[in-house]
């Protein structure tokens, strides 16, 4: 069925929230450190044993590990940009900080950027997670950005944080920018001024220690995180099963419900669920550790709607590549389809003068 025949889902927010366990809804502060602190002491471990090794054969696994780790302190730090990680604001502000901030994130930024993906998710007009590219988008886009976009996105994160995506204004680091109303503006301050200061700290670790060892166990760590980062967004937001929406066809519902469920095998639990994303866009407060648990809540009622895809991270990417690639110009449900439509490769760049797809509803 093609994403534009998806239909209307089958039941209102109202019922799917009352079928989620009031446990779901309530985020407990100690557990919450639990799950940080096995993180940092994961972490720590996998640092230690970094020092101790010699060779590419020991050194590449642990700093793949290493920067999985720092995935999975972002996740916590997802966590508190949702107030998910505790009931107390105080406590989501600092833990945000202190863990978006060594990677290089400017909290407050990307909990504002965040939050409008989430109000305006499945919106191709207003969403601000990987919203998709109409033909004349692309050809408008830059080189850089077309090869972003269509061959390199794994590595498109740091790059979203700086400049944002093709159709889209702003900049993470730019708190007078179209990204963030005035009132916010000062936060967004704070926290760049965090992360320069991280920088400064970078620059005198490397200083004092020597430039190899902060890119031995931060940058090396810092640059898989970044692919993780990117390739989970990626994946959660690009499914040839998805619809996206325009104007009047767009619902707060509707939205929420136009991302897919993946898998990740050993690095599951690793990425504190990440992947259970359905239940996550219908209801953000629920903390990581209870996702699984709202998400067999919800899916019997949601049917075809609740969207989940068990094919692995190659494979789903691979397919997404080719298929995912530019949504029709008009039409108010509409599905991503190939930049070339009987192309096997998602590597072609955009052809010369091609016309508009037709819409498709």
């Amino acid at each position: 069925m093609h994403p534009a025949d998806a239909g209307d889902p089958p039941v209102a927010l109202e019922t799917l929230r009352d079928a989620v366990p009031a446990r779901c809804f309530r985020p407990s502060t100690a557990r919450s450190l639990l799950h940080l602190g096995l993180d940092l002491v994961l972490l720590a471990a996998l640092t230690a044993a970094s020092t101790r090794v010699e060779g590419a054969a020991w050194h590449a696994p642990l700093v793949f590990l290493q920067g999985t780790l720092f995935w999975s302190l972002f996740v916590i730090g997802h966590d508190c940009g949702h107030g998910a990680f505790s009931r107390r604001p105080g406590w989501n502000t600092a833990v945000g900080h202190a863990l978006h901030t060594p990677l290089l994130v400017p909290y407050h930024a990307w909990r504002l950027s965040h939050r409008t993906h989430h109000r305006h998710a499945g919106d191709v007009e207003r969403d601000e997670a990987w919203p998709p590219l109409t033909r004349t988008q692309l050809r408008a886009a830059s080189p850089a950005a077309r090869f972003l976009r269509l061959r390199a996105f794994p590595l498109v994160f740091p790059f979203y944080l700086v400049r944002n995506g093709p159709a889209r204004a702003g900049s993470h680091f730019d708190a007078d920018g179209p990204l963030f109303r005035d009132a916010d503006r000062p936060a967004v301050r704070r926290s760049v001024a965090a992360c320069a200061a991280m920088v400064a700290l970078l620059a005198l670790a490397a200083w004092q220690l020597g430039l190899a060892v902060v890119a031995r166990h931060w940058l090396a760590p810092w640059l898989v995180f970044c692919v993780w980062a990117a390739v989970v967004t990626y994946l959660h937001h690009t499914d040839a099963r998805i619809p996206w929406y325009r104007g009047a066809g767009w619902s707060h519902l509707r939205g929420a419900l136009a991302t897919v469920d993946r898998r990740y095998g050993a690095f599951e639990r690793l990425h504190h669920d990440a992947g259970c994303h359905v239940v996550h866009h219908l209801f953000p407060r629920i903390p990581h550790y209870r996702l699984r648990e709202a998400a067999r809540a919800v899916e019997p009622l949601l049917g075809a709607h609740y969207r989940r895809a068990d094919a692995g991270v190659v494979r789903s990417l691979w397919d997404a590549a080719r298929r995912c690639q530019v949504v029709p110009e008009e039409g108010e449900r509409v599905g991503y389809e190939p930049l070339v439509p009987d192309a096997a490769s998602a590597w072609a760049a955009p052809p010369r003068g091609a016309g508009s797809s037709p819409a498709t509803r």
